[in-house]
């Protein structure tokens, strides 16, 4: 086969994908691990392409299983794909398919590779426990032990604090602490109040209800194990409804504002996205909407002075600055909703001067935020979070949004991750004509 090496990096784009139905944990999607999560919405994908196939596959997924340990491959293998197209499996917390569309950018040269196919999973409902690391090595000697002596031996060293179990959690190593836990510190610190927290709650609900009644969705998520639209938006949803719930995270001060009801519910699913050059673009339905990356940005804080999930709060300054740009440029904000908390201590620091100075160190004014375009189609509080599949379906939906506007107009999609990690992207539309 012949290659081209283009002389120049090429212009890279995302173009919509298909997911999974996002389903509560132990809900209608719990009799599916991850791989079979991923299998419909891989074959879905490759269906779409006729004869051809990308060039490769990056895949994630969160928590960890000792079953695999390229999820990515298996997953290819599963659905039937040629084998001789490289997968490989990346995780970035709940920034994981957004990163891996990201690795896929920066691998496409617009000669042997100019297709990749991205996305990422997460089965709450499938959670491994494994053994302590002291009971693992215990049993790695007792099976290596050659005599029936040196296993009567192996079994006299063998301690009762040994016999334990490592149960996945969703919690920060560093410090034991939960999501929400650190989230409930950093809304105390930004003076984030309840009244605020459900308000956004509510308007993720009914912007995901009412983007799912005019067919928004319809293209974006596949039918998997008779399950054909999210479980989780809710139309009878409330300020009062959500006011009445008890806080989750912090029940012993009482100042607690983090609710079951203003904070992503535990979820299953899948999710993809494609990556592409201009050349990788033909081999897509022409149909498919798509958007060019103009630059993203990455960022990590020190968690220990920061909150845990500040960083999208440096990102987004520092990538607008670069370019020039104020929040008003941008047109549409697909903003992940760990918590609503998160989301408004986000804005609040965007809008604060000193802290884009002293902390983000941005000196441009970037003038006010505009919260009218924040996730006009739902999000992950409404929606779902399945860790491993968020970046792919906020790239999606924000690809699909954005694509429908002028050529020009641009779209932020911002990640916050444990570990004080943050992914942000800077999409535009190409219009129709631009890409056919």
């Amino acid at each position: 086969m012949t290659t081209t090496t283009p002389s120049a990096r090429p212009d890279i784009y995302f173009a919509s994908g298909v997911r999974t139905p996002f389903a509560k944990v132990d809900g209608p999607l719990a009799a599916l691990d991850a791989i079979e999560l991923s299998v419909p919405v891989v074959r879905h994908m490759l269906g779409t392409l006729g004869t051809a196939t990308p060039d490769f596959a990056v895949w994630g997924t969160v928590i960890p299983n000792l079953t695999w340990s390229n999820l990515a491959r298996e997953v290819l293998m599963d659905a039937g794909v040629p084998a001789t197209i490289p997968a490989f499996s990346t995780v970035m917390a709940c920034s994981t398919s957004m990163v891996a569309a990201l690795e896929a950018a920066g691998m496409l040269d617009g000669g042997a590779r100019t297709l990749a196919l991205a996305g990422g999973v997460e089965s709450m409902s499938h959670v491994q426990v494994g053994l302590g690391v002291d009971l693992s090595q215990w049993l790695r000697r007792f099976r290596a032990a050659k005599s029936f002596g040196a296993r009567l031996d192996a079994l006299a060293a063998l301690r009762r604090r040994d016999l334990r179990l490592y149960i996945p959690a969703v919690a920060n190593r560093s410090t034991g602490m939960s999501m929400g836990e650190h989230t409930e510190i950093t809304a105390k610190e930004w003076r984030i109040d309840r009244d605020t927290q459900d308000r956004i709650a509510l308007a993720s609900h009914e912007h995901a209800f009412a983007a799912w009644n005019r067919g928004f969705f319809d293209d974006l998520v596949i039918e998997v194990a008779g399950t054909r639209r999210d479980t989780l938006p809710r139309a009878d949803t409330s300020l009062a409804r959500l006011a009445a719930l008890r806080p989750a995270f912090d029940r012993q001060s009482g100042q607690g504002s983090l609710t079951a009801g203003n904070s992503s519910p535990l979820t299953d699913g899948a999710a993809s996205v494609w990556v592409a050059t201009r050349e990788g673009l033909a081999r897509l339905p022409a149909a498919t909407p798509r958007a060019r990356l103009v630059d993203f940005e990455l960022a990590a804080v020190d968690f220990r002075r920061e909150g845990l999930l500040m960083a999208p709060a440096f990102a987004i300054p520092r990538l607008l600055a670069r370019h020039g740009l104020t929040y008003a440029d941008i047109d549409l904000w697909e903003i992940h909703e760990a918590f609503a908390a998160q989301v408004a201590f986000h804005i609040k620091a965007l809008e604060d001067p000193q802290f884009l100075r002293e902390r983000a160190g941005v000196d441009a004014a970037l003038g006010a935020f505009p919260p009218d375009r924040v996730n006009p189609n739902g999000g992950s509080v409404a929606l779902g979070h399945p860790f491993g599949a968020t970046g792919a379906r906020i790239l999606s939906q924000a690809v699909k949004e954005i694509a429908a506007r002028e050529a020009g107009a641009r779209a932020i999609v911002s990640i916050c991750a444990d570990g004080g990690l943050g992914s942000v992207a800077l999409l535009e539309s190409v219009g129709a004509a631009a890409t056919s």
